[in-house]
C-alpha cells in the first residue's frame, strides 16, 4: 500500500521509532533517517528513537547521540515506527507499539506478514532504507538523510552486489550521492573495515569451518567461552557467514555463536539452489531468500543437523528441477 509519511503524523504531539534487536546498516540508517525527516519537518513534534546501542561505526549518522538504549517508560505515543522488521523483534521496544495511538510497519523482509495498523512491506525491494527513500517527499531530503539512507542501502545490498539489487536501486543510489556526501569513505568505514580483534576472529572462524553435503555447505560456530576471551560482543561477528559464503563451490553458509546454555544464533547466506528464509522460517526465524537467520537449541551438532535436513532438501529439489529442464531440451 501507498503511505504518506507527514500526512499520518500531522496532528502527533510524540512520534516514537524503533527497530529490531542487533540493528545493522540498514536498521540504523532507516531509523535515524526517519528521525531527521520528521524532526525537520515537525519540529514543534517531540521525536524519539528506541534502539538497542548500534556499532560506533554509525556514530557520523545525525541523531546517532540522541538514540535511546535504555527503553525508559514513556507516556504513549500518537504515532509510532517500527523499521526492518515485524514489532514481536522489536525486544524492549516492543511494550511501546502495544501503548501506540497509531502504528505503521515499514520493512522489506518476506516473512513479515505486517504486524501494526498500517503496513508497507516490499520484499521486492532491497533495504527498509529504499522503501522509506520511496515514501519522502524528494524536495525534503537533504545531506545528512542522503548518508543515513544510503547507507542502508549499502548494507543490505552487499554494496549492490546481492541479487536484491535493482536498477531503481542504484538509481536511487545515483541521486543520494549527488548531495555531497564522502561516499567511498562509508562504504569503506561502515562496511569493509574491520577491527583486529574481528579480523582475529573471522580467522579463527574460517580456521575451524566444516563443509558438509558433499561441499556444498559450510559451517563454522563460536562459542560464549571464545567470545569472552576475545572480549568480543555479538557486533563483532559481522561480515562472519558473508565470507564463508565467498569461498569457492559454497550453496549455503551457516555461522552460529553461542547466546546461552545449548542455544544459538544463526545466520545463514546462500546462492540460488537454497532458500534459507524457508529454512529459517521453519525454525521460528525468518529474512530473506539468500539472506536469513534463526535461533536454534541444542548443541553445535544438534543444530546442523537439523539445519541440514532441510538445506539438503533444497538442494535434491533445485537438482530434480534442473535435471527435468534439462531433458525436456532433447
Amino acid at each position: 500500500m501507498s503511505l504518506n509519511i507527514l500526512e499520518e503524523c500531522r496532528d502527533a504531539g510524540r512520534i516514537g521509532i524503533s527497530g529490531h534487536v542487533r540493528p545493522d546498516g540498514d536498521c540504523v540508517g532507516a531509523c535515524l533517517g526517519l528521525w531527521q525527516y520528521l524532526s525537520k519537518c515537525f519540529p514543534q513534534a517531540e521525536v524519539k528513537i528506541f534502539l538497542e546501542q548500534p556499532a560506533d561505526i554509525y556514530k557520523e549518522i545525525k541523531g546517532f547521540d540522541e538514540i535511546l538504549s535504555d527503553f525508559p517508560d514513556e507516556a504513549p505515543f500518537d504515532v509510532f515506527f517500527v523499521l526492518d522488521c515485524a514489532a514481536d523483534r522489536l525486544g524492549d521496544g516492543e511494550k511501546y507499539v502495544q501503548k501506540a495511538g497509531k502504528t505503521i510497519n515499514i520493512d522489506h523482509h518476506v516473512s513479515n506478514q505486517g504486524s501494526c495498523g498500517i503496513n508497507v512491506v516490499r520484499p521486492d525491494v532491497g533495504s527498509t532504507c529504499e522503501v522509506l527513500y520511496d515514501l519522502m517527499e524528494p524536495e525534503r531530503l537533504d545531506r545528512e538523510m542522503a548518508m543515513a539512507i544510503y547507507i542502508g542501502m549499502i548494507h543490505d545490498t552487499g554494496v549492490f552486489q546481492y541479487s536484491n539489487t535493482t536498477p531503481a536501486t542504484l538509481e536511487k543510489a545515483a541521486r543520494l550521492i549527488g548531495y555531497g556526501f564522502d561516499f567511498p569513505r562509508l562504504i569503506q568505514e561502515t562496511f569493509y573495515q574491520k577491527t583486529y580483534v574481528q579480523a582475529q576472529i573471522m580467522g579463527r572462524t574460517l580456521m575451524e569451518s566444516i563443509r558438509f553435503l558433499e561441499g556444498a555447505c559450510i559451517v563454522s560456530a563460536i562459542d560464549k567461552k571464545t567470545m569472552e576471551f576475545y572480549h568480543a560482543e555479538p557486533k563483532d561477528l559481522d561480515g562472519i557467514v558473508n565470507q564463508l559464503r565467498n569461498i569457492e563451490g559454497i550453496e549455503c553458509a551457516i555461522f552460529m555463536y553461542q547466546t546461552g546454555v545449548l542455544e544459538y544464533k544463526v545466520s545463514m547466506r546462500s546462492g540460488e539452489k537454497v532458500n534459507v528464509a524457508e529454512v529459517a522460517s521453519y525454525f521460528g526465524g525468518g529474512g530473506h531468500a539468500r539472506a536469513a537467520g534463526c535461533t536454534l537449541s541444542g548443541t553445535f551438532h544438534d543444530c546442523v543437523n537439523n539445519l541440514s535436513l532441510h538445506i539438503e532438501k533444497q538442494l535434491k529439489k533445485w537438482k530434480s528441477e534442473h535435471d527435468k529442464r534439462d531433458n525436456s531440451d532433447f
